[in-house]
C-alpha cells in the first residue's frame, strides 16, 4: 500500500514524462485504497481490541487452546456388523463415519465414552465445573438429561436458564424397514439451571396426545428441535418446534405458549410457513424485539427466513432464500457486534459431517458461507464436527465474542443414549480465507469453535446478563 499521496503520485521511473491525468488517476487510485483500508480497519478495529482483550484473559485464552484426538485407525472385520453399517457399505473399504454408525463398531468408546457421568450434582469441595462432549450428562436427580436438539432461553425474572429439548427416553425403532430410526414422541423436556452446569429435571413442558392419533403430537409422529422465545409485550414464552409425520411428509412448524418459562405449554396448532416445506429450524430473537423463523425448505436444499408477528405465534409475509442450493440444515444463529453469524451442517440424517459457518450484515441476507469453524481434534473431528451436529449458540455473558457451542451426537442404534457435545465458540480475529461466492476476504471476524476432551467455563464468571 502507498505511504503517502505524493509518494503514490510523484514517485516516477527516471525519464518518464509526467501528464495531469496520471497524477489524477493515481490521486483517484490511492484515495480509493486508503477508502477501503480506513474503513476495513474501522470495522475491523473494535474486534482486534476484542481480540487483544480475549487473548489477555488467562481463562479465555485457556479456552482457545485445542487438544488432538489420537489417529483413528479403521479396525480390520471383526465379528457381525449392524444392518445399518451393512446398508452404507458398498464395494468399499470402511470408513469412520461407518463406524460411527455400526453399535457393534470397536471404535464405539470413541465416540460414545463408557458410563462415567460428565456433570451433575457436585461433590463436596469441588468447585470445578468441567463439561466432557461427549460423555453422559445428569441431571441434579441423577437421570441422563433428555433435551437432544433444542436450545437454552435465559429468563431475567427469574436469572436462570432452561433448557429445552427433545425427550427420547423410549426404545429405538425404525417405522418402515427404509425408515430412519425414531423413538415415540413423549415430550418436550425442560431444565433449570443458575450456572449451565447443575441442571434440575422440570419436566416435560409440552407432553405427547395418547388418546387421538391425528393429533400432531400423537406419539406415532415427529416432534424435533424445540426452541423457546420470550415475548417482551404479551408477556408470554412461545416454542416453536420440527412438526412431522412418521415419513418425514408433514414437513410444518408447529407453536405453542405458556405464561411460564417450566410450562406446561399449549398447544396451538401447526402449518407449512409461507406455504413451504419446513424440517430442521430454529427461532431467534433479536435485540430490537423482533424474532424470525429460519427453517430447511425445498427438500433441505437451502433456507427460509422470515420475521415473525408481533405476538410470535406466527409468521409474516416477509421471507428470503439463503444457501440456495446448498442443502444445509441445524441452523443455529447469533449475533455479535453487529453481524449475524449462522452455524449449520450438512444433509446426512443421522450421520455428522461438516459443520459450516456463515455470515450477513442482515439477517435476512445475502448470507456468504466462511467455511468450516472447527479448530482442533485432527482432521477426521474437524470434518465431522467432533461427530456432532449443531443446535444452538448461547452467548457467554460477561465476555464479549465468547459462546457456546451445542450439539447433538446422535446415537442412532439408541437415540436415548445420544451425547451433549458444548464447545467454546469464540468470534475473533481476521478471517482466514477468503468468502466463498466473490473470493474476498470478509470484513467480520473469524468464528472458532475450539476442541477440548474437558473444559470449564472461566473462573469468575456470574452465569447472568
Amino acid at each position: 500500500m502507498c505511504g503517502s499521496f505524493a509518494h503514490c503520485v510523484l514517485r516516477l521511473a527516471p525519464g518518464t514524462r509526467f501528464s495531469a491525468s496520471v497524477a489524477v488517476w493515481s490521486l483517484v487510485g490511492c484515495l480509493l485504497l486508503l477508502h477501503l483500508y480506513s474503513n476495513i480497519h474501522h470495522k475491523d478495529g473494535e474486534g482486534e481490541e476484542v481480540q487483544l482483550r480475549l487473548s489477555s484473559h488467562p481463562q479465555l485464552r485457556e479456552l482457545q487452546q485445542v487438544e488432538e484426538e489420537e489417529n483413528i485407525r479403521i479396525p480390520p472385520p471383526k465379528g457381525k456388523r449392524s444392518p445399518r453399517a451393512a446398508k452404507r457399505r458398498p464395494k468399499r473399504s470402511s470408513t469412520v463415519i461407518d463406524e460411527f454408525l455400526d453399535e457393534n463398531s470397536q471404535l464405539r468408546h470413541i465416540f460414545f465414552p463408557g458410563k462415567k457421568r460428565a456433570i451433575g450434582p457436585m461433590k463436596a469441595g469441588n468447585d470445578s465445573y468441567y463439561y466432557y462432549p461427549g460423555r453422559i450428562w445428569m441431571d441434579t436427580d441423577g437421570n441422563p438429561i433428555q433435551a437432544h436438539g433444542g436450545g437454552i432461553l435465559y429468563d431475567k425474572k427469574s436469572r436462570t436458564y432452561y433448557w429445552y429439548g427433545e425427550y427420547k427416553d423410549g426404545p429405538t425403532y425404525h417405522a418402515h424397514k427404509r425408515g430412519a430410526a425414531r423413538v415415540d414422541v413423549i415430550g418436550v423436556g425442560c431444565y433449570s439451571s443458575k450456572d449451565l452446569w447443575t441442571w434440575k429435571n422440570e419436566g416435560i413442558v409440552l407432553a405427547a396426545v395418547e388418546t387421538n392419533e391425528t393429533h400432531d403430537l400423537a406419539k406415532s409422529n415427529v416432534l424435533e428441535r424445540p426452541k423457546v422465545i420470550y415475548n417482551d409485550k404479551t408477556g408470554k414464552y412461545v416454542m416453536w418446534m420440527h412438526i412431522d409425520d412418521a415419513n418425514y411428509t408433514k414437513a410444518a412448524v408447529g407453536v405453542a405458549i405458556s405464561d411460564t418459562p417450566d410450562g406446561p405449554f399449549d398447544y396451538l396448532g401447526s402449518q407449512r410457513p409461507h406455504g413451504c416445506d419446513s424440517r430442521d429450524m430454529t427461532v431467534f430473537k433479536d435485540d430490537d424485539g423482533v424474532a424470525y423463523l429460519i427453517y430447511s425448505s425445498e427438500d433441505n436444499s437451502e433456507l427460509h427466513i422470515g420475521p415473525l408477528t408481533e405476538d410470535y405465534l406466527n409468521v409474516t409475509s416477509i421471507m428470503k432464500r439463503i444457501l440456495v442450493g446448498q442443502h444445509r440444515e441445524a441452523p443455529s444463529l447469533f449475533k455479535h457486534q453487529g453481524t449475524y453469524y449462522m452455524i449449520t451442517s450438512g444433509c446426512t440424517g443421522w450421520a455428522p459431517n461438516e459443520a459450516l459457518a456463515h455470515a450477513a450484515e442482515s439477517i435476512l441476507g445475502p448470507w456468504e458461507t466462511m467455511g468450516n469453524p472447527c479448530v482442533g481434534g485432527n482432521k477426521v473431528f474437524r470434518l465431522a464436527t467432533f461427530f456432532a451436529q449443531s443446535t444452538f449458540v448461547l452467548p457467554l455473558p460477561g465476555y464479549h465474542g465468547s459462546f457456546i457451542f451445542m450439539a447433538d451426537r446422535w446415537n442412532p442404534a439408541d437415540l436415548r443414549d445420544s451425547r451433549y457435545v458444548w464447545l467454546p465458540l469464540i468470534v475473533a480475529g481476521p478471517a482466514d480465507q477468503p468468502l466463498e461466492h466473490n473470493f474476498e476476504f470478509p470484513l467480520w471476524s473469524r468464528v472458532s469453535i475450539y476442541w477440548h476432551k474437558k473444559w470449564k467455563l472461566p473462573q469468575g464468571w456470574s452465569g447472568f446478563k
